[in-house]
């Protein structure tokens, strides 16, 4: 299996992942939202938010222009020394990660503030609707990051043939990430402050009382910041990760680059066929629905890497990396379960510490 038909493989998946987020999309924005009141305090949330994220991107619009003339006068030479053709490129792969990056942020946003009404409607109805309509609007947001991330890297591979060129769609994405993320969670902490003090000090609201404009401001936060912000970073996350393992994989040679690829479109793969069969029963605990979706996603990708990494004769220690991290990764979330689940004894015994005081509170969930 050479590295163009990896990176078609990739393309294809990437496109897949897009189908997904789009039915994904479809289904979230088909659920009831008849409550006015809801959908009134919901649709002024998303036009804040969009709001907000239109002036932020046309103020970092004028800041990847300055950065990307500076990337096409000075790397990876100086324009006047080196060669043109490879600053050009690797300016043209700096927009390009700035681009990808906004768009995952915009659909972020988009599935978000549906995703906010439906749930919040479904919620008086059950919790299964309502956690169904929150699962898959956020699956909407990662299908779309990963999917944008593995499309953007795999065709800057193909139409370059160069890995040097992912330092700058890398440095795109970073770009937008560091103040995408900055600048919703200073919005977000301000307009909190700011609700608190005007709503619970001086008017007596209770806490996020919509009637409150800082409350609304202090929504837009959290979506922007917590939607926009954590797919922009997550997005440059992934991209330099493989970029990061694709440059490694070049200087090295054989069959690296090729297994990068291969690995990076069977994870996605896996996550697609988990995500779609996510359910959860009427009655059901939706932890066990978010951890089964995890857990049948984590033996996807071992079995179908496993397989790939035989047929095409990889390096096995390679595969066992990648499978300790999974693990390692299950075992985090399982910890984590553990001491912050309220069936369990963890917090049962901080909740009884707290009837003698916050000194005993803040020891019991220190010692636990």
């Amino acid at each position: 299996m050479n590295e163009l038909v990896s990176q078609i493989a990739a393309i294809v998946v990437a496109v897949l992942a897009f189908a997904t987020a789009f039915w994904l999309y479809r289904w979230v924005s088909s659920q009831d939202s008849s409550n006015k009141r809801i959908a009134e305090v919901g649709q002024l949330i998303k036009d804040g938010a969009n709001t907000f994220l239109r002036k932020e991107y046309t103020a970092l619009s004028v800041f990847c222009g300055v950065v990307a003339l500076l990337i096409l006068l000075f790397l990876p030479s100086p324009i006047w020394i080196g060669s043109a053709k490879k600053n050009i490129i690797m300016t043209l792969a700096y927009i390009f990660g700035t681009v990808f990056s906004a768009i995952a942020g915009k659909i972020g946003i988009d599935i978000a503030t549906i995703a906010n009404i439906k749930s919040a409607e479904a919620a008086t109805k059950g919790i299964e609707k309502s956690f169904m309509s929150g699962f898959r609007g956020g699956a909407v947001m990662g299908m779309a990051v990963v999917g944008s991330s593995l499309l953007g890297v795999a065709l800057v591979m193909w139409l370059t043939g160069d890995t040097t060129a992912l330092l700058g769609f890398s440095f795109g994405a970073s770009s937008l990430a560091l103040f995408a993320k900055a600048g919703g969670g200073i919005f977000t902490k301000t307009a909190d402050i700011s609700a608190d003090l005007v709503g619970k000090v001086e008017l007596g609201l209770p806490e996020d009382d919509p009637r409150n404009p800082a409350v609304i401001a202090d929504n837009v936060g959290d979506n922007v910041g917590d939607v926009a912000g954590m797919g922009a970073d997550l997005f440059d996350s992934h991209v330099a990760s493989m970029a990061a393992a694709l440059v490694m994989a070049a200087a090295i040679g054989g069959a690296n680059v090729t297994m990068v690829f291969v690995y990076a479109t069977i994870g996605l793969l896996a996550s697609i066929i988990g995500v779609a069969g996510a359910k959860m029963k009427p009655d059901g605990d939706p932890t066990r629905a978010l951890n089964s979706s995890t857990y049948v996603t984590t033996a996807i990708f071992a079995v179908l890497t496993a397989l790939a990494t035989w047929v095409f004769d990889f390096e096995w220690r390679i595969y066992l990396a990648s499978v300790f991290g999974l693990l390692i990764g299950v075992v985090i979330g399982i910890t984590t379960d553990y001491y912050t689940n309220d069936e369990k004894k963890p917090v049962r015994d901080v909740a009884q510490a707290s009837t003698s005081g916050p000194a005993f509170t803040i020891l019991s969930g220190i010692s636990n």
